[in-house]
């Protein structure tokens, strides 16, 4: 059965970014994510794509939703719309959904699993945040609290289902 599986890491007030970068930075949680993601689609919107310091990341096909028909960039496709995206991928088991916050509240209703790292942290200066999920959500997995040895953030991994 396809899995499409939002990933994100996420502070306990929903922030997920902020000034074009990822709100939080835990190795662990950076591990995790190559981890999951490697040999599979990923989809993101265009201001995910650009806030990657290196370019596409290796090993997994880059799909970048933008509403620029001229957009290119070495190792990305790109796609109108998140629907345009997600057909791109219509012969892969697992796609997963790498952000921003628009293309996350597009994706949820599409969604089939979330991996999130909930992190015990609020952000004042935040300017991305994860969309409110209901509770048709299940959590089927979740580790033990960790503490990250360079910034001292709680956070936990998460797995979710519906």
């Amino acid at each position: 059965m396809r899995q499409i599986t939002i990933i994100a890491a996420v502070g306990s007030d929903l922030a997920i970014g902020r000034k074009g970068d990822l709100a939080y930075h835990i190795s662990a949680d950076l591990k995790r994510f190559k981890s999951l993601t490697m040999g599979h689609p990923i989809i993101m919107g265009r201001k995910t794509f650009e806030s990657f310091p290196g370019g596409a990341l290796p090993g997994r096909r880059n799909i970048v939703v933008t509403r620029n028909a001229r957009y290119h960039a070495p190792g990305i496709e790109t796609a109108p719309s998140l629907e345009a995206a997600l057909s791109l991928t219509d012969a892969d088991d697992d796609v997963f959904i790498i952000g921003g916050g628009e293309i996350y509240r597009q994706a949820m209703p599409l969604a089939t699993r979330m991996e999130l790292t909930l992190v015990d942290d609020t952000m004042d200066d935040a300017d991305t945040w994860f969309p409110t999920y209901d509770g048709s959500w299940a959590v089927t997995d979740s580790s033990e609290p960790q503490t990250c040895p360079r910034t001292g953030l709680t956070y936990r991994f998460v797995t979710l289902v519906r």
